[in-house]
């Protein structure tokens, strides 16, 4: 994996990160937080999710190790969820511009929040980070969809079709 693909990867997950945050931003209090039994029950629960599972590898990555992941309660709204994630995404350019191929392709350890000791190269953690937001972005637009809001798309199609050709 080179460098520049993974740089690729990470702009469009800001930018999906962005929409669904943008897609979120008009409900209510209510609709936000209301429990709908999904993986994580509620759109800010999710959201808080996928900020704290973005927020964790690039802690583990910087050698350092994060607490458990960050509450839900802490984001009451779209703002405080949006606020926090500029701080990650501020956080994680300047790791972008260290990456290198050989870097990509030696194995970092990690401890999982049960303890367990994992390693796999940074590409492939990296590569797992931007999957699993997709993953739970696609639950948001579900969740959205079943309180009659309209979410906007995060394909990875649109997203090249939206931005200027590199």
């Amino acid at each position: 994996m080179q460098a520049e693909t993974i740089r690729e990867l990470y702009l469009y997950n800001h930018w999906a990160d962005q929409r669904t945050l943008d897609s979120v931003t008009p409900l209510s209090t209510d609709k936000f937080t209301r429990e709908m039994g999904n993986s994580f029950s509620s759109v800010r629960d999710t959201l808080a999710h996928i900020l704290s599972a973005e927020w964790i590898w690039l802690e583990r990555w910087c050698g350092r190790f994060p607490p458990p992941m960050l509450p839900a309660a802490d984001f009451p709204t779209v703002e405080a969820l949006r606020r926090r994630w500029e701080v990650v995404d501020h956080d994680l350019k300047p790791f972008l511009e260290t990456l290198t191929p050989e870097r990509l392709r030696e194995p970092l350890a990690y401890l999982n929040r049960a303890g367990e000791r994992f390693s796999y190269p940074l590409w492939q953690q990296m590569a797992h980070v931007v999957n699993h937001s997709s993953y739970h972005r696609g639950q948001v637009t579900t969740l959205l969809r079943q309180l009659g809001a309209a979410p906007q798309s995060t394909d990875l199609l649109q997203y090249y079709d939206m931005m200027p050709a590199r």
